[in-house]
């Protein structure tokens, strides 16, 4: 399959039982019909562990922007979505 960008011929990864096509070119994720569900469901069930939430939010959530004193770049954000994005 080509890439509808920049017509590459797009790569294929599987993440997490969902599969993922990419451009190695312009770096374009493309899914194809019932993958995006696939990958909201998992988001859900992720999310509805309290534990998952919280730990996810302190790690990742507002918390981070109040540092006025860091003398290094800001990081950037991550979740358990780049598991699946992770070319």
């Amino acid at each position: 399959m080509k890439c509808p960008s920049c017509n590459e011929t797009l790569l294929m990864s599987e993440k997490k039982g969902v599969e993922i096509d990419y451009c190695p070119n312009c770096r374009g994720i493309w899914l194809d019909r019932g993958e995006l569900e696939k990958i909201m469901d998992q988001s859900t069930n992720h999310y509805a562990n309290k534990d998952n939430y919280e730990r996810d939010y302190k790690n990742y959530g507002e918390g981070q922007h109040g540092d006025q004193n860091r003398q290094y770049p800001p990081r950037k954000k991550k979740s358990f979505l780049n598991d699946f994005f992770d070319f």
